[in-house]
């Protein structure tokens, strides 16, 4: 038996699942009016005011609030996107937008679907946070605001950058949490658990790659840009510039329970490499390789709507996804890309798609406090780590705003990192129940200590 906040976050999360609000880059995709409008209804009944804003057909957003008694007392902003990434079926053991409650081998309970880890499992857990406290007439000096927004997972142009553009007064706080935090780490009898205060820059680019058309049954001799495409993705796989350990780094390392040799190693630039090349847990090395790189990953490649088996191609554009670290800017993706082309660079033209920089909140804060005072609750010697994401999120855009900003949440101890780190987008995503319930709690427990 769950109790009734737990029960309530996964009936919620499973119904946001099936809604199978899936972004694939397109203004028309995504339809998010439906979690949009699920969210309204649950919420409803217990006094709220709702805002809905609707930038592009069915890209709908939704802010609610429970007002502060204080006008010049700080706010805080729960925020949870609504939108989850494509998906491969033919990869899953499951339906991936059933939403089943699975009860393991090892007896634990998981949620299974599409977005279950990134991030319905904290847009659900926060709902259900937030309306608890409004149910009890929880009165919090500052506002306290729910934002369940669309568009995170293709940039944010028909969500919270919209929103921030358009509307900041309705979502401006001083304070924020969102994805993606609480894992543990380090030694069971002192465990850390990750906050995320940073992230990684995002440096979308589309390149052109230019040939001259012909009969597909004469090759020979032809500047086929398919075949300079094939080129230029291969040396961008290749390229793999060195790390940079940036401020958070020893941090992370400290907190990972390692043995003093391999710790030295980890904060050692001339031999991290090669230590993560030959780690058995591929999850996890992907991820910390990520951590100290910046990373560069053809991801789309598109030869046009009038492409034929008999045609050789004049133009092929490819999207390359690349993450910074921080202090990089848009000059620097310049450099990166002329050394992993090389001679190819004058073949192909640039565009951006997306240019934010890595961006990062300060640790001396109240909030900071409240998230380990709320921690401490269920597990008494944990302290705080803080972490840089290798991903983007909405976060950045409040931090444009002035906001301080974690990735939060609590997760389970039995959960593996790499194993979850391997659900983002990924295969049989699922989170466990208890996950839930921890999350659950502590958005409920953060608010009452950070707002009264």
């Amino acid at each position: 038996m769950h109790d009734q906040l737990t029960g309530q976050t996964i009936e919620l999360l499973q119904a946001l699942i099936r809604n199978a609000c899936v972004n694939d880059g397109k203004a028309e995709s995504g339809q998010e009016v439906r979690n949009a409008d699920l969210l309204e209804n649950y919420l409803g009944g217990v006094g709220l005011d709702f805002q809905r804003f609707e930038p592009t057909p069915g890209r709908v957003s939704l802010v609610t609030r429970i007002p502060g008694t204080d006008p010049n007392a700080p706010s805080l902003c729960l925020m949870g996107h609504t939108d989850v990434v494509p998906v491969t079926p033919d990869g899953w053991t499951r339906d991936p937008f059933g939403g089943e409650l699975i009860r393991a081998s090892n007896g634990v309970e998981e949620v299974w679907g599409r977005g279950a880890v990134d991030m319905l499992n904290i847009t659900s857990s926060m709902a259900v946070a937030f309306r608890h406290l409004a149910a009890t007439g929880f009165r919090p000096k500052g506002d306290i605001i729910y934002f369940a927004v669309a568009d995170e997972e293709s940039g944010s142009a028909h969500g919270a950058r919209w929103m921030a553009d358009h509307h900041p007064e309705v979502i401006r706080a001083d304070y924020v949490l969102t994805e993606n935090g609480g894992l543990h780490s380090g030694h069971a009898s002192a465990p850390t658990i990750g906050v995320t205060v940073g992230e990684k820059g995002v440096a979308w680019r589309k390149l052109r790659i230019k040939g001259v058309p012909g009969h597909g049954s004469m090759p020979f001799r032809k500047d086929n840009a398919l075949v300079q495409a094939a080129a230029v993705i291969q040396r961008i796989s290749e390229y793999s510039p060195p790390p940079r350990f940036h401020e958070l780094w020893r941090t992370q390392v400290e907190s990972m329970g390692l043995d003093d040799e391999q710790k030295a190693i980890m904060l050692d630039e001339t031999r991290i490499d090669e230590t993560l090349r030959v780690l058995p847990n591929v999850g996890a090395a992907s991820h910390l390789y990520s951590c100290v790189h910046t990373t560069f990953s053809a991801n789309v490649l598109d030869v046009g709507p009038e492409a034929k088996t008999n045609v050789i191609p004049d133009t092929v554009e490819l999207n390359v996804d690349i993450r910074t670290l921080p202090g990089e800017t848009p000059a620097d993706v310049e450099a990166h890309l002329n050394e992993a082309l090389g001679d190819l660079a004058a073949k192909v033209d640039v565009e951006v798609i997306m240019n934010d920089m890595s961006t990062m909140s300060r640790l001396d804060t109240p909030l900071w406090d409240s998230l380990q005072k709320a921690v401490n609750k269920p597990f008494s010697s944990a302290r705080l780590s803080p972490t840089l994401s290798v991903g983007f999120t909405d976060s950045r855009v409040f931090r444009d705003l002035g906001s301080v900003a974690y990735g939060a949440g609590l997760m389970s101890p039995d959960l593996d990192g790499g194993e979850f780190s391997k659900r983002f987008h990924g295969n049989d995503e699922r989170i466990d129940v208890e996950s839930l319930s921890l999350s659950t709690q502590l958005w409920i427990d953060v608010a009452a200590d950070l707002m009264s």
